[in-house]
C-alpha cells in the first residue's frame, strides 16, 4: 500500500495569503488609507492570522514608511492578534525599522532576494 506524499509544500498554508502591497513612495498622507485598506481586507477574511505587506516596490524608504508600517502592524494587532509579515524588505527599510525598535513590532520580515 502507498500513501504518496501530499500535495503542496510542508508548512505552507495552500490557499493564497492575505497579502497587502505597499508601492511607490508613502507618505503620512496615505497611512489612513492604508490602515483602512487593511482593515477592508481583514473584514472580508475572518480567522486571519496572518497578513503578508509586499514592500518590495516602495521608493526611497523613510521614517513615513516606517510610521506607516508601526500603524499597519496595530491594526493587525487590534483586528484579533493578526501578525503583519513584511516580505521584501530593501535594506534599508530593514536599517530603518532596527534603528527606531521596530523588528520587535514588525517581528517576520523577509528581505528582498538579492
Amino acid at each position: 500500500m502507498s500513501f504518496g506524499h501530499p500535495a503542496g509544500l510542508p508548512g505552507v498554508d495552500a490557499m493564497t495569503p492575505n497579502a497587502l502591497v505597499l508601492t511607490g513612495r508613502v507618505t503620512r498622507a496615505d497611512v489612513p488609507g492604508l490602515c483602512a485598506e487593511l482593515e477592508a481586507l481583514l473584514a472580508h477574511a475572518p480567522g486571519t492570522a496572518v497578513v503578508d505587506c509586499d514592500v518590495g516596490g516602495v521608493v526611497r524608504p523613510d521614517l513615513a514608511l516606517v510610521e506607516a508600517i508601526a500603524r499597519l502592524g496595530l491594526v493587525a494587532r487590534r483586528a484579533g492578534g493578526v501578525e503583519l509579515r513584511l516580505r521584501n524588505v530593501p535594506l534599508e527599510l530593514g536599517a530603518l525599522l532596527g534603528l527606531v525598535g521596530l523588528t520587535d513590532v514588525v517581528a517576520n520580515i523577509r528581505p528582498s532576494p538579492e
